[in-house]
């Protein structure tokens, strides 16, 4: 598992990107470095005076891209589409392969100044480099396909921000995504009418993130995946009850991993209407309009399609979605539930019942998913209430198997292991008050211990 001396980003970055210098910053204090990720890549053998140097002040990994490229895209906002976009404050720093021969890109946030900055700064805050270290390890702990917070680092600047106290702390943060190719990509090349360039990604993609062959309609081909992983993504998030908070086009990412997170919660009880962007005034995203919102942009990029393929021919494969969906989010509740699907009209049945339960608000989402691990409930504090509100779910559960074990020390903890925004922010609060990170640290392992309770499926 080393870099590879031919990045396929290589082949595409003469209409996908721009090549860009990351900013010279005052200083890099190590924060937090992502082992396990690194591992998955070769990279977990680097001393932390190496990390820095990679991945603070971006010397070139041996073998890989030269120089970074910052992506070109433009996309829907809140249905708005804006032409004006691009990455702003990031970009793709090298490319490896993973221990499955996947292509993996190393992405930043907050790494300076490119093209597409318009009158940003290009920085990131250190609470938003922290937040979204939270958020991509409990939703990897929740079996959601995510990005890889790979390394945060601080980098000595004070910074000015409309909407949390400033001056602030700044940093550089690196994920480690399964590409960073997003609908908003192929948005672009339509609008510009660029068709020879739009067949040449939609060939990087399904031979190079995909790895498959490209057969005689690629673009199909691709449809078929966007619209099969996408619809996988959103049952994820209801199943982890995570509200990702900025569904827009441009953060969509073509493999159906989620990335890019800024404004997300985690939604303590079942609430449809739950939003995590204060900005969302029209619950756009709301938790329970998830679905609704990825369908939607994944209709934006067949529009985009059509410059390759019929609308006849694409059509069908889009309004395949719902039925897709509904199919992963029965599954992502049994697997959060641990227990063996029974068949489509049964889970459905379950599900819609748990549905109910929790939509009563009388107990949260972790602790429900805590207390029916396995499909048997244990003694519990809300017991009362389970036994008010969630009858039909025992009486349904009953005929299910367990899929994990319980065995794990995790389950017999007194709660559930959970994130939301209260325990964020004394997260933040002790590294800005007294520069304390075991909070963070703490809270991070004892995620992933969560995470292997679970026993996920590799």
């Amino acid at each position: 598992m080393t870099s590879s001396p031919q990045p396929p980003i290589r082949t595409i970055a003469d209409f996908l990107a721009d090549p860009v210098a990351a900013a010279d910053f005052p200083e890099t204090k190590l924060r937090f470095r992502n082992d396990r990720a690194a591992a998955s890549v070769g990279l977990d053998h680097l001393s932390d005076a190496e990390w820095v140097t990679a991945f603070g002040r971006f010397q070139p990994l041996a073998d890989n891209l030269p120089q970074p490229l910052a992506l070109r895209y433009h996309g829907h906002q809140f249905r708005s589409y804006n032409p004006d976009l691009g990455d702003g404050r990031g970009f793709t720093f090298a490319q490896l392969r993973d221990g499955h021969g996947r292509w993996l890109d190393l992405g930043t946030k907050g790494s300076g100044q490119t093209p597409y900055s318009r009158f940003g700064d290009g920085r990131l805050t250190l609470k938003g480099g922290m937040r979204e270290i939270l958020a991509t390890e409990m939703l990897e702990a929740l079996g959601v396909n995510t990005s890889k917070s790979f390394s945060l680092i601080e980098t000595g600047e004070a910074l000015q921000r409309g909407d949390e106290p400033s001056p602030t702390r700044s940093s550089v943060l690196v994920r480690l995504s399964h590409g960073h190719i997003r609908i908003g990509s192929f948005q672009r090349l339509s609008a510009l009418n660029l068709t020879e360039e739009m067949a040449r990604l939609t060939h990087y993609v399904v031979e190079h993130l995909y790895g498959e062959p490209a057969d005689d309609e690629p673009a199909l081909q691709l449809l078929e995946q966007v619209v099969r992983r996408t619809a996988r993504l959103a049952a994820s998030y209801m199943a982890a009850g995570f509200v990702h908070g900025v569904l827009n086009s441009d953060n969509i990412n073509i493999t159906g991993e989620s990335f890019d997170y800024g404004p997300w919660r985690f939604t303590p009880f079942w609430d449809p209407e739950f939003t995590a962007a204060y900005f969302d005034h029209q619950g756009l995203y709301a938790f329970g309009r998830q679905a609704q919102a990825i369908h939607w942009d994944v209709v934006q990029l067949a529009i985009a399609l059509t410059k390759l393929a019929s609308i006849e021919a694409l059509a069908p494969i889009l309004d395949a979605f719902p039925q897709i969906y509904e199919e992963a989010y029965s599954r992502a509740m049994m697997a959060r539930l641990g227990v063996h699907p029974l068949g489509e009209a049964e889970d459905l049945a379950l599900v819609q019942a748990i549905e109910r339960g929790l939509g009563t608000r009388t107990v949260g989402i972790d602790r429900f998913f805590f207390d029916w691990s396995s499909g048997r409930r244990r003694p519990s504090p809300y017991d009362a209430t389970y036994a008010e509100h969630f009858g039909e779910v025992e009486m349904r559960l009953a005929r299910y198997q367990p899929a994990r074990t319980t065995d794990h020390p995790y389950w017999s903890d007194a709660e559930p292991c959970s994130m939301h925004i209260e325990e964020v922010e004394a997260i933040w609060s002790a590294i800005d008050t007294s520069d304390d990170w075991s909070l963070l640290h703490n809270k991070v392992a004892a995620i992933r211990r969560m995470g292997e309770a679970h026993q996920w499926p590799n």
